[in-house]
């Protein structure tokens, strides 16, 4: 009890004391703070409530200094708004705190240039970066993983770690789930045309209607964003598709708002897919989605870059992460009502020529 006044009582405590008076050794105080992973949780609490007690205080910038480690990461996504990228980067931040790591967080704006810039910027304050979604040119990914370690999220790139969601087969199940129903004239909402994803989803879609004997097209947007769906709204009824599998939740919810402000609904007279499912639970009716546990991506994405940092896994280890094709409220069978309105305007436009 005397010993623990004591150091109570000093300005600075050192970590050979904190291991005195835990009765453990010195490497693992260190590793209570720095790397809790090698630790069993008895251990890390037993160290850590000795240090506290005392009053010690992890240096971690002379660790830093000493090492080459700040103990920080970094994770850059396109939008920090969309809830996909919010979900996945609760759970890695959550995994990097449990690990012993902080989080920076970068938001690019689906912006090459500031994703390049974010990169640049933080590469001296942090360890290594998990670059989710990226929108940068390959060669420019590559020259960022020459600096620091790097792990890809959704995006495909040779000799490089990476995480990716498999959403393909899922779009494909969507297709067919469409296809059972009765819908012949789909559309595919696409997402940002630098998307990795956005192509694996596209090329799903044509393939598995081609397979089926669906006719499918495409819908371009601005961004993967609600208001781009209520911009698409207009041209979804033109189109005269009775069913539409669309990039993302968040596109999903504005067309069913940009619809039912037209007068349409869903799935009364457009069956409707999304993809993420973070938001398909909060829609009415509850909206058909391909579903991705997101926050377990971005723990498994956070582990692949520490396990790299380690040493444990190879620079070109590659995780494919699985999805799943979710059918709630928002398909069934066709309705003719946008088939027939794009009827009569094709034979409206025919006698008028």
């Amino acid at each position: 009890m005397a010993f623990r006044r004591s150091l109570v009582g000093l300005s600075s405590v050192t970590i050979k004391q904190v291991a005195e008076e835990a009765q453990v050794s010195p490497a693992t105080v260190s590793r209570a703070f720095s790397h809790p992973h090698l630790l069993n949780h008895k251990t890390i609490e037993h160290v850590r409530a000795v240090a506290e007690r005392t009053g010690y205080v992890p240096n971690h910038t002379a660790r830093a200094l000493s090492t080459g480690r700040t103990g920080t990461i970094a994770l850059i996504v396109p939008d920090i708004t969309n809830p996909f990228f919010a979900a996945l980067m609760r759970g890695a931040q959550a995994r990097a705190r449990d690990r012993g790591y902080a989080t920076l967080l970068g938001d690019s704006d689906e912006t090459p240039e500031l994703e390049d810039l974010l990169l640049s910027k933080l590469a001296a304050q942090v360890e290594g970066f998990v670059l989710v979604s990226s929108r940068l040119a390959k060669q420019h990914v590559q020259r960022h993983a020459q600096r620091r370690p790097l792990i890809l999220v959704n995006r495909d790139v040779p000799r490089l770690p990476r995480l990716l969601v498999e959403t393909g087969p899922s779009y494909a199940e969507g297709v067919a789930h469409l296809a059972a129903l009765g819908h012949r004239l789909i559309a595919y909402v696409a997402g940002p045309a630098l998307s990795w994803s956005n192509r694996q989803r596209a090329q799903a879609v044509q393939k598995a209607a081609e397979r089926l004997g669906l006719r499918a097209i495409r819908i371009a947007t601005s961004r993967p964003s609600y208001e781009a769906g209520l911009a698409c709204s207009e041209e979804i009824l033109r189109s005269g598709v009775t069913a539409a599998l669309t990039f993302d939740d968040v596109i999903a919810q504005g067309i069913m708002a940009g619809l039912a402000s037209r007068g349409f609904s869903v799935p009364g007279d457009l069956s409707l897919i999304g993809c993420d499912g973070v938001m398909a639970m909060t829609t009415y009716p509850p909206l058909t989605s391909v579903t991705i546990q997101c926050a377990e991506a971005g723990a498994r994405a956070t582990d692949l870059l520490l396990d790299v940092l380690r040493g444990t896994v190879s620079r070109e280890h590659c995780i494919h992460f699985p999805s799943a094709f979710v059918i709630r409220g928002t398909t069934s069978s066709p309705s003719l009502r946008l088939a027939r309105a794009d009827e009569d305007a094709n034979s409206l436009t025919e006698m008028v020529a």
